[in-house]
């Protein structure tokens, strides 16, 4: 395997994929990343544009002595919420598995970096629908009530014991990509016994008792 597991886990309590690609040899899946905060953000900073360009112009020949002066952080606000925009924009992940290559190869990419994991199916003992311990929203923005609830969530097993976190979301259509991926990997699908009473009825897959 190459890559580090932990930078591909995630703070939200969802992700969503989407199989963009689907052959018996290879599974393509997408996550486009969160576009209402990244359109939101470029929304502001092109509102924040008329009122940035007189300011800079202003500042261009009169200084930070005129009247301008102390408005100097209106250009610098609208370039920060330029590049959040952008980075929640081009934010990616990728997950591919091949059955050419015999390998699984996750891709984290942004703007500014790319980070990959791989791992060929040897590597690899089973797929795991399980279920994470999810901080809520209100304690990532910063309230002392850290609570957490459960999520469930796709991961492969490494022969090490490892796990990589491949998905978050509802129990159905993780089992469904679940599915797919067990298939091409030929590794067996382990649903945690908690998931059907907890999330309603579903199928229950016994440990490394494979889905058919």
């Amino acid at each position: 395997m190459t890559g580090n597991p932990a930078q591909f886990e995630a703070i939200g309590n969802r992700l969503g994929f989407n199989v963009t690609e689907q052959t018996p040899q290879k599974l393509r899946m997408l996550w486009q990343g969160a576009r209402f905060p990244a359109f939101l953000c470029l929304g502001i900073a092109l509102l924040l544009l008329f009122v940035s360009v007189p300011i800079l112009r202003a500042l261009h020949l009169r200084g930070f002595i005129g009247p301008a002066g102390s408005l100097w952080y209106f250009p610098l606000m609208n370039l920060v919420l330029f590049v959040i925009a952008i980075f929640l924009v081009t934010q990616r992940r990728i997950i591919e598995v091949d059955g050419h290559s015999r390998q699984i190869t996750l891709l984290r990419r942004s703007f500014c970096r790319s980070t990959v994991l791989s791992a060929s199916y040897d590597e690899i003992s089973k797929v795991k629908l399980g279920i994470d311990q999810v901080y809520s929203g209100f304690a990532l923005g910063g309230s002392t009530a850290a609570e957490k609830f459960p999520v469930p969530a796709l991961r492969i097993i490494l022969t090490t014991g490892e796990s990589v976190l491949l998905d978050r979301g509802s129990f159905r259509k993780l089992a469904e990509l679940g599915k797919l991926v067990s298939e091409r990997l030929a590794k067996p699908l382990e649903i945690d016994s908690q998931l059907p009473g907890r999330l309603g009825p579903g199928p229950v897959v016994g440990k490394s008792e494979p889905v058919r």
